[in-house]
Order: structure tokens, then C-alpha cells, then sequence
């Protein structure tokens, strides 16, 4: 398991720690694909909708492949700090 953990953390699929509703497997994606939590999701399910497969399949395999990101990573969604102007 830890090769494929390894695989998709070097692809960038990382389950996200922020933005989550269940898992942080739609906002992973998202953040892979450089857009939002939100469209992410709904992106996931139209595509679910399209191809076979169900969504109560799919998603908890991709729950268990992905990684969950590290403790410190940066967030995309997050504004960096402000910095104070001298």
C-alpha cells in the first residue's frame, strides 16, 4: 500500500485536511486540477453520472489509494499571512 501511497503523492493526489466534507478525496482532486472544492465535487459526480461505476464504489477505493496530505503542507485555498507594513 505504501507504494501506491507513494505514487499518487508524487502525482499530487493527496486526500486535502482542509476544505473536506468526508474524506478530502473531491477537494484532493480539486486541488490537482487547480480549481475550487466545490466544482471539484460537482465535477466528480457529473463524471460519475457519465461513466459507469457508482459513486459508493468509486469513492471510498479512491479514499483508501489517496494519501492524506502531510501535516504542514501549504494550502491553496488558504490567503498567506499578511505581512505588517513598516
Amino acid at each position: 500500500m505504501e507504494k501506491i501511497h507513494a505514487a499518487f503523492r508524487s502525482e499530487g493526489l493527496v486526500r486535502s485536511r482542509d476544505g473536506r466534507l468526508l474524506a478530502g478525496v473531491c477537494s484532493g482532486l480539486g486541488r490537482k486540477l487547480g480549481i475550487d472544492p466545490w466544482p471539484a465535487r460537482l465535477l466528480f459526480f457529473l463524471v460519475l453520472l457519465l461513466l459507469p461505476g457508482s459513486p459508493i464504489v468509486v469513492y471510498p477505493i479512491l479514499w483508501i489509494l489517496m494519501p492524506m496530505e502531510e501535516a504542514g503542507a501549504t494550502n491553496m485555498y488558504q490567503a498567506p499571512p499578511q505581512t505588517p507594513i513598516a
